[in-house]
């Protein structure tokens, strides 16, 4: 029997994107459905997986890595050079066990992040004595973005982006010069002081019930003395606040010191970003 990827609708061209829809076939009888599309951020030389589903019925027969394997043609047919998935994991489940990550490793794709997530209450932690917050002053703004994209742009080029890529996304990001944009809506970004002294800076934003940590970030000859840690309170303070449920971030394989911290607050992983470069 032979498995192949039938399009259902005309390959879509939106500005700086391709995507397409897709069923999977086996002699032409439908039994799961792909999405294929390039990278919104890092622009049209990575494809990313959006969906990848077979029927209960024609699981466990090889129907997911073929398909799987034809996207990646599809990708190099468009001029893609790497191919990018986020499985979604559910919290303490034990990533070996997940399907789509079992496929995705045997396929040879790497781990580059892992999505992480925690429950929020309705008590808002407090501060430190002697520590305070503030807004991020007019002038401090646009140095720390620059500083957090291009952190996290070198974060991503070490993990199979290449440059020219990570400079597409920063120029998506913040197309105008950063000092002459104000904070979004929904945003915060606070600087944590003590007498005085700038220690860190923490980025949080909003989505539907969730907020998300952007960045987190302690001054060098600060680190090491619990403000990491101080700063995560404080966004789960200005989550909850917000009325959030949820607050969520971003974790690049490698960060070892970062996951642990995540993992001793009550973060747990609720997907697997892997990427896999087409040769």
């Amino acid at each position: 029997m032979t498995t192949t990827l039938r399009p259902t609708e005309p390959l879509q061209r939106e500005p700086a994107r391709l995507s397409r829809h897709y069923q999977v076939c086996v002699n032409s009888r439908p039994v799961g459905t792909l999405h294929l599309a390039t990278h919104p951020g890092f622009g049209p030389t990575i494809a990313r997986i959006e969906e990848l589903h077979i029927d209960e019925a024609d699981r466990h027969r090889g129907r997911a890595t073929v398909a799987a394997l034809a996207a990646e043609e599809v990708a190099r047919g468009w001029g893609c050079r790497s191919i990018d998935v986020y499985v979604p994991v559910q919290p303490g489940t034990d990533p070996a066990t997940v399907p789509g990550i079992r496929l995705a490793t045997a396929l040879g794709y790497v781990l580059r992040n892992r999505g992480m997530e925690k429950p929020l209450g309705t008590n808002a932690p407090a501060l430190p004595p002697g520590l305070t917050a503030r807004p991020i002053a007019e002038a401090e703004y646009g140095p720390f973005m620059a500083a957090s994209f291009r952190a996290f742009a070198d974060a991503c080029v070490e993990r199979g982006i290449t440059r020219a890529e990570a400079d597409h996304r920063i120029a998506r990001e913040i197309p105008e010069p950063p000092a002459v944009r104000p904070v979004p809506p929904g945003t915060t970004i606070d600087v944590l002081e003590q007498a005085d002294t700038r220690l860190g800076t923490l980025w949080l934003a909003t989505e539907g019930a969730t907020s998300y940590i952007y960045d987190v970030e302690v001054a060098e000859e600060f680190r090491g003395h619990g403000h990491g840690r101080t700063l995560m309170h404080l966004a789960e303070a200005r989550a909850i606040t917000a009325g959030k449920g949820t607050i969520g971030l971003n974790v690049f394989a490698g960060n070892t010191p970062a996951e642990r911290l995540y993992a001793s607050l009550g973060y747990e992983v609720v997907g697997h970003g892997l990427y896999k470069i087409l040769l």
